[in-house]
């Protein structure tokens, strides 16, 4: 099993491995909703290409998967450290200056996600009030407003976990 600190560890105290188990769970369903636009996809080029009917709506359909998907897996992502890192400039850093770095950057991530999670209540409640819908299946926008919202709030609990941790590795150096 990798170390705490390396990309991919599973976290070994209560909260990281009740954290992880949640992640992913979200991620799986992630995957699964994925799977789904891959099928949709494939069915509606085929249905296009020689039935010359493709799924009504596949456009919408696929957009808001991919909406979907990428709030599913961003929970994960974070906690098990596999998302973006720029680090080329800490290849060869200490390990105080590489965890000082760490926890700055997770501070600004959960600064971030709080004010995302904060906005999108916000837009999705004026997307409810709205009744705005998509164009051709005629979907009310905010329906994918929940399951954002969830996984932001599970995001930012990974971000103040992650922050923690790093906080306390900076910490004993």
């Amino acid at each position: 099993m990798a170390e705490a600190g390396e990309p991919g560890a599973r976290p070994t105290d209560p909260v990281g491995r009740v954290l992880f188990t949640i992640t992913r769970i979200f991620a799986i369903l992630g995957g699964l909703v994925l799977c789904g636009m891959a099928v949709l996809t494939t069915v509606s080029v085929t249905g296009r290409s020689f039935l010359n009917t493709p799924v009504t709506g596949d456009f919408e359909l696929i957009g808001i998967g991919t909406g979907v998907c990428v709030f599913l897996f961003l929970p994960y992502c974070h906690l098990t450290k596999q998302n973006v890192l720029v680090d080329f400039f800490l290849n060869n850093a200490p390990a105080r200056v590489k965890s000082f770095f760490d926890t700055v950057g997770n501070f600004i991530y959960t600064v971030i996600i709080a004010t995302m999670t904060w906005r999108m209540s916000i837009g999705g409640r004026d997307l409810y009030e709205a009744d705005e819908m998509t164009l051709i299946m005629e979907i009310p926008r905010w329906w994918t407003f929940p399951a954002a919202l969830a996984c932001l709030a599970l995001l930012l609990a990974v971000c103040l976990y992650s922050l923690a941790r790093s906080f306390t590795e900076m910490r004993r150096g």
